[in-house]
């Protein structure tokens, strides 16, 4: 498994795991970030990632996109 910053733009990964406190978690669940899904990288400046989840577009900061395991 490697944080979801290591991934390329244009690529599609599967989340394999979200580590962080339980608010952390919960938050990112919402915004659509749970394991076994899919997750397309559209750009990513300075490691700050802009992400395709389902029908939206997400911008994390590097921290958050480190929790995110692939």
């Amino acid at each position: 498994m490697i944080p979801l910053t290591m991934a390329k733009s244009g690529e599609t990964v599967t989340i394999q795991k979200i580590s962080g406190k339980d608010e952390i978690r919960q938050h990112l669940a919402e915004l659509g970030f749970v394991v076994g899904g899919e997750v397309t990288v559209v750009s990513e400046i300075v490691g700050n990632l802009i992400l395709q989840v389902k029908d939206s577009r997400i911008a994390l900061d590097k921290t958050m996109a480190n929790r995110i395991m692939i």
